[in-house]
């Protein structure tokens, strides 16, 4: 599942989701590099 993320106060990352940690960040894939930071929230 394709996700975003926002790491700092204005840098996003959008990836394939590899993990949820217990305080609400996720980690992402982008190629061979994992990011982790707070998801960014869904429209709907």
């Amino acid at each position: 599942m394709l996700r975003t993320i926002i790491i700092g106060s204005c840098m996003s990352v959008q990836g394939i989701l590899e993990k949820t940690l217990p305080d609400g960040r996720i980690s992402v894939r982008v190629g061979s590099r994992i990011f982790t930071g707070l998801p960014v929230a869904s429209r709907g």
